[in-house]
């Protein structure tokens, strides 16, 4: 028979509030940063001029093809064995693992969120960027107005699992000393001995925030791509 043990959850609630503010804080600015670093990469990396593409591929491919917790181990314990870079002024920044997490999170969504980016753009019917020249839409007018915001409303659905995915991900925040949701769930379990109670409710927790993010989504897929669902037959 399992023992369990609420009171302990139920006792230590204002830990897991604080881990919850962190994660929540940690993946709202990373997706932020990432967002509005992927929208003119994903413009290069559509780009017919290899020079322009290439370096952007290269990148993409680099964040997508190695695991996150790599990246933030080697960005927060690797570059301090460099002395360039302990003397550089970046060291202020690198040597706190706040902003570690907060540039290694940022770095790994902005390559996928490129990418998801980039296909929309891929996507986009002709017409509709035949049409706009046709009106006399010069290329930035035409990105601003036409490019941008259809890739946006088409990306949708692709970006949705990418942010489930970073909310996920930020979990391991806690290997480099980080209080956040699950760091809080390890400390319960120090002191308590207690995984069972303390990383089911880390789990819970996790679960309804993706819960309510799907929601979002499903009501922003709703208001933005009900153009592009097939009619209905009357």
């Amino acid at each position: 028979m399992i023992d369990l043990q609420p009171q302990i959850i139920l006792h230590n609630l204002p830990l897991f509030l604080q881990g919850l503010l962190l994660t929540l804080q940690l993946t709202g600015y990373a997706l932020l940063i990432g967002l509005l670093l992927a929208m003119p990469l994903a413009r290069l990396r559509v780009s017919r001029n290899r020079w322009l593409s290439q370096p952007v591929w290269a990148f993409t491919y680099f964040f997508r093809g190695t695991p996150l917790l790599l990246q933030l181990l080697v960005l927060y314990y690797g570059l301090s064995q460099f002395e360039a870079v302990r003397h550089s002024p970046f060291w202020e920044y690198l040597r706190e693992p706040y902003w570690c997490a907060l540039i290694a999170f940022s770095l790994n969504t902005c390559a996928y969120t490129t990418e998801i980016f980039a296909g929309a753009m891929r996507n986009i019917p002709h017409g509709e960027i035949e049409a706009a020249r046709a009106y006399g839409m010069g290329p930035l007018t035409l990105l601003r107005r036409i490019v941008l915001p259809s890739a946006l409303r088409r990306a949708i659905p692709s970006y949705s699992n990418e942010v489930i995915l970073m909310l996920q991900g930020s979990s391991i925040a806690s290997a480099v000393t980080l209080m956040d949701l699950t760091g809080a769930g390890r400390r319960i379990y120090s002191d308590y001995y207690a995984p069972f109670e303390a990383f089911l409710f880390v789990g819970l927790v996790y679960l309804l925030l993706t819960f309510a993010l799907v929601g979002l989504f499903k009501l922003l897929e709703r208001r933005y791509l009900a153009y592009l669902a097939p009619r209905s037959q009357r």
